[in-house]
């Protein structure tokens, strides 16, 4: 009894850490606090009484300006997934300025996917094309550039409670798409490429 005790806690145990590194946060936009701010629709309503709180927002880089000691990125904010990468096809949610003291190549930066992490600073007047526009600001101390890839997804292929059997899907006996799995002879239509965020 105490044998099947321990191997159903250390079965537990595994399930848990194996759930739990499914989705995580990069070190790099982790952050110092448990839950960053992450509602920038609060925030730009009054961006005063977060100052000093740490944020973490994301999105795509609209402009890159370099000063002599600092970069200044302007992001169109959209939501976040799970791992703090931005939702794709998500609208923006409203416009950020963060600033990083250093140099951000703008070649690397314009028109990518980022998240940033930091204090907030508070907000500055600017302009989207001819509309002014009140920006929330925050200092980078935490960045991650994402990647837009394709895949190819493939469609759900007929398969039997039993798997394929002997021969595979293809097996001659049968001719292709037809067998004793059930689901045998229907089309599965097209093969679809979608774009991801990735690391």
């Amino acid at each position: 009894m105490f044998a099947s005790k321990k191997s159903l806690a250390l079965a537990v145990g595994l399930s848990v850490l194996l759930l739990s590194g499914c989705v995580t946060v990069p070190d790099s936009i982790r952050g110092t606090t448990e839950t960053p701010q992450m509602n920038l629709v609060a925030v730009q309503g009054a961006p005063q009484i977060y100052v000093g709180q740490e944020a973490r927002f994301g999105g795509r880089v609209v402009s890159v300006a370099n000063d002599k000691d600092r970069t200044r990125l302007e992001i169109a904010a959209v939501p976040l997934d799970s791992s703090a990468a931005p939702v794709l096809g998500e609208p923006s949610i409203g416009r950020i300025v963060a600033y990083y003291n250093g140099f951000l190549d703008p070649v690397d930066f314009r028109n990518q996917l980022v998240t940033v992490v930091g204090p907030i600073t508070g907000a500055e007047n600017g302009t989207i094309g001819n509309a002014p526009y009140r920006f929330v600001t925050l200092n980078v101390n935490g960045y991650k550039r994402w990647r837009e890839v394709k895949e190819v997804v493939m469609p759900p292929q007929p398969m039997g409670p039993w798997g394929w059997g002997y021969g595979g899907p293809y097996d001659p006996r049968w001719g292709r798409g037809f067998g004793p799995a059930w689901g045998g002879g229907y089309d599965t239509g097209p093969a679809r490429v979608e774009t991801v965020v990735t690391e």
